[in-house]
């Protein structure tokens, strides 16, 4: 046999060879409106625990030396079993509950190659390493776990064609999120699989938005294109058509016209089209603008408490792949709590989220992994946190119910850390100035007060502490309230306390629904009476897996949630945030 065929078993550094083709935020392209081709269906699939697949290079799919002599393969794709994608294997199959490692998908699909323009595959999302082949090519890579990833593979179609996926949900240290999580590490391709065609000179980017100057009667938009020309933005509601000359693949315009405003109270949106020669986007967009003042937060120039809920995105029959009616059953249930406000932890939610909150009226923090112990000092994983915020701020720039992007989460204030981050809000601040820039800062516990250097670069201060649970001694709070003097608005993005479902009895025992309520009331008492307080995320919405949890009453489960996994079930804490939302704190 050929010495080559045997050498993938030599290779240590096998993976080096994959990491030249990374898409990023810059290979995006603008969807609304556009012709989809749908790949989501039944893909053939193989856990890959050895990586073979790259190893051997079986998208090559050599079956013979050349000479005519057989060789054997490791493979036989199309008689692999069958997945329904988009999914989380570990809610597919009981064997996969806990499998995290590369898993091997495959489909056939027919396709006319002979059309003009260009044709991208979209990926919504796929844990946590995602490489990708089209007919015995490989095209590139994508890092990160919830953000959408574009590939031109418009050269490399015919009529009858064969893609493999190989996806990677294995935590690494260096990855955004790090090895280390408070939450269930799905794998899988969870988002849809798509075509997307576009003509040869096409929209790549389309941003419109309020400008955010206290007078309401101005639009901004922005335009990348892959040509020079002229866009044509329409507003049919509005009696907009305007012209938007692109030049070097970029135009801007400001159009004079006073919309009706979003809020959460009337969602007014309207339908919006641009169009670029051939091409044609569309989007309903609401129009709202956002500003901080001092210590207050201003929707539409009225100051406003965020009465919100932080939230993960799971269910117990699919895991991160959420069906609309699961999304808006959330939205319903915030709602039913009073809150006008959902913090979207601790990664990007699906985009459809966003899109049911601009319909619906709820607003939205927006976040990414940047969790824990990340590696700050090395700038590949700060490049993987950039380029998802990019990813982020791109997908959902034209949603008015993102109020607030937020560069991470509860991180020890270091050096390496602060510039790390520091870098992120002062893109985010770059990118959209129609939004607040925070982040969840841990308490100072030396002088038990609000004190975070990366402070100077938020707009909005968010706060996580847990008095009464992983602080036992309740009174550091209204202590930890009175040592701060915030010149900015205060968030509390997180406090709160386990609580089992049917586990009650003793108020006083940690882990009753009793213990829980309790905490909820000495909370909110305090907090409502904060100047500087302008809004509450308590943790948690509905319980949630994490294996990090082994106690008798959290059986692999984060027990904050007001409602039980199956969120059918309200805890006594549900009421009593609903009644300090909706009868006390105004």
């Amino acid at each position: 046999m050929e010495k080559k065929y045997l050498s993938d078993i030599h290779l240590e550094d096998y993976a080096h060879e994959y990491e030249d083709r990374k898409t990023t935020y810059r290979d995006m392209v603008f969807i609304g409106g556009r012709e989809r081709i749908s790949l989501n269906g039944e893909w053939n699939y193989a856990v890959d625990q050895y990586d073979t697949c790259l190893r051997q290079k079986w998208f090559k799919e050599r079956y013979t030396d050349g000479r005519g002599f057989t060789l054997p393969v490791d493979y036989s794709f199309d008689e692999w079993p069958v997945m329904e994608l988009p999914c989380c294997w570990n809610t597919f199959a009981k064997e996969y509950l806990l499998y995290e490692g590369p898993m091997v998908f495959t489909r056939r699909f027919g396709c006319d190659a002979r059309g003009s323009g260009r044709v991208f595959l979209r990926i919504g999302a796929a844990s946590m390493l995602c490489r990708v082949f089209v007919n015995g090519t490989y095209v590139g890579m994508h890092r990160g776990a919830s953000t959408p990833f574009f590939f031109d593979i418009t050269g490399l179609l015919q009529d009858e064609n064969r893609i493999l996926i190989c996806v990677d949900s294995t935590r690494r240290p260096e990855q955004v999120p790090t090895e280390n999580t408070d939450w269930f590490n799905y794998g899988g391709i969870f988002r849809d699989i798509e075509l997307i065609r576009v003509p040869e000179i096409y929209i790549k980017s389309f941003h419109i938005s309020l400008v955010p100057d206290g007078c309401y009667d101005k639009l901004a938009v922005k335009i990348e294109a892959s040509a020079a020309g002229s866009a044509i933005v329409r507003i049919p509601e509005l009696g907009i058509e305007e012209k938007v000359p692109v030049t070097g693949g970029k135009g801007e315009a400001i159009i004079n016209v006073k919309p009706e405003l979003w809020s959460p109270e009337d969602p007014h949106l309207y339908d919006v089209t641009a169009e670029f020669g051939d091409d044609h986007v569309s989007d309903r967009v609401g129009f709202r603008e956002l500003r901080v003042r001092g210590r207050d937060v201003l929707l539409n120039g009225k100051s406003i408490l965020l009465k919100g809920i932080s939230m993960h995105e799971e269910s117990v029959p699919n895991g991160r792949g959420l069906t609309d009616k699961e999304r808006i059953e959330n939205i319903r249930l915030a709602k039913e709590l009073g809150c006008n406000f959902i913090r979207a932890a601790h990664y990007p939610h699906h985009e459809r989220l966003s899109q049911l909150a601009d319909e619906l009226g709820i607003m939205l923090w927006e976040e990414i992994p940047v969790y824990w112990a990340i590696r700050f000092e090395r700038e590949e994983t700060y490049d993987d946190a950039h380029n998802q915020f990019a990813e982020l701020i791109e997908r959902d720039y034209n949603r008015a119910s993102v109020i607030i992007w937020s560069v991470g989460n509860e991180n020890a204030d270091t050096d390496s850390r602060l510039s790390f981050m520091k870098r992120l809000a002062d893109y985010a601040h770059e990118t959209d100035p129609t939004r607040a820039v925070s982040a969840a800062c841990l308490v100072d516990e030396a002088e038990n007060r609000i004190a975070d250097r990366l402070e100077e670069s938020l707009d909005i201060i968010g706060v996580n502490e847990y008095c009464g649970w992983y602080s036992p001694d309740f009174e550091r709070l209204p202590a930890l309230m009175k040592n701060s003097n915030p010149d900015k608005p205060v968030i509390i993005t997180e406090f709160g306390a386990d609580a089992m479902r049917g586990v009650t009895g003793d108020p006083e025992r940690k882990g009753t629904e009793e213990y829980q309520a309790g905490v909820y009331e000495k909370q909110l008492e305090t907090l409502t009476k904060i100047d500087y307080i302008k809004g509450i995320s308590p943790w948690i919405l509905y319980d949630f897996r994490c294996p990090r949890r082994t106690s008798s009453i959290q059986k692999y489960y984060n027990r904050k949630g007001l409602l039980d996994e199956t969120k059918t079930y309200r805890k006594p804490a549900f009421y009593v945030l609903q009644r300090y939302y909706r009868e006390v704190w105004k």
